[in-house]
């Protein structure tokens, strides 16, 4: 499991309660269980509407993603390469059926199972792009899902707080009661912004930074299996997929395209 998200959710909340206790607040008048009821069972409900049946089983998909492992590094995705590369020059292409199906990298073994088959090269980059594509389609579906979620809750925390105002006001007696009474009713907008800002827009950031970061690892591979089809020495393959890892550098401040990335490495 990732634990930078979970660490950002528990100090994001740390933060929001903290604040809010600082500033004399009681714990318990962030316990409203009508408010929660209305937020988080209407923004469901939105979502679900929203969606396809297919689409809302991939959620739990959708979550393991973000919340799961870090994929392998460039840097030993690339030792892995350079080794098929090696072992194809010292033995042969065939050499490398036994290697790819232990490798743990689906898109690697796929790839590597091809040029053993003898797939002619353009046939493999073309199968393999293709695979990309719907892998990033996948993962922008997922995101998506997160983000209407985000969008939604602060709209429910508003019919909440109407509904309590309403409520309040329809039902008032004692006017020293107004006062706390409005507040109980604003939870309702904390808990929509709150949640939106904290737990699904960041889902849906966070599953697009990991997409990005899978994108990125395939096109690596992708040149590799390539290179090593066309039987380049290691050390040129080395050299050519290290340029991959400077792309990633600086990818938050120039962000490039897969066209570019494949002209880089050609």
């Amino acid at each position: 499991m990732d634990i930078t998200i979970i660490l950002g959710l528990l100090a994001g909340l740390a933060a929001l309660i903290g604040g809010f206790l600082w500033e004399g607040g009681q714990l318990g008048g962030l316990l409203q269980g009508n408010a929660a009821l209305i937020v988080f069972g209407g923004t469901a409900a939105a979502v679900v509407i929203s969606f396809p049946a297919s689409r809302l089983r991939t959620i739990p998909a959708a979550l393991r993603f973000a919340f799961g492992r870090r994929s392998r590094s460039p840097l030993q995705l690339i030792e892995d390469v350079v080794d098929m590369a090696t072992l194809a020059r010292r033995t042969g292409v065939l050499a490398l059926e036994e290697a790819a199906a232990e490798h743990p990298d689906p898109f690697l073994r796929e790839g590597m199972g091809m040029i053993v088959d003898g797939t002619d090269g353009d046939a493999v980059r073309q199968i393999l792009e293709l695979e990309m594509d719907a892998t990033e389609q996948k993962h922008e579906g997922y995101a998506k899902i997160f983000e209407a979620a985000g969008g939604y809750a602060p709209t429910m925390g508003i019919i909440g707080t109407v509904m309590g105002l309403v409520h309040v006001l329809g039902g008032l007696q004692d006017p020293t009661q107004l006062g706390p009474s409005i507040a109980v009713a604003f939870t309702a907008t904390l808990y929509g912004v709150a949640s939106a800002n904290i737990i699904f827009l960041p889902i849906a950031s966070k599953i697009k930074a990991r997409s990005e970061e899978e994108i990125q690892n395939m096109e690596l591979l992708l040149e590799g299996i390539l290179a090593v089809q066309q039987g380049q020495h290691p050390l040129l393959v080395r050299k050519k997929l290290n340029t991959y890892t400077l792309e990633n550098s600086f990818s938050a401040a120039t962000p490039t395209t897969r066209g570019t990335a494949h002209e880089t490495a050609d």
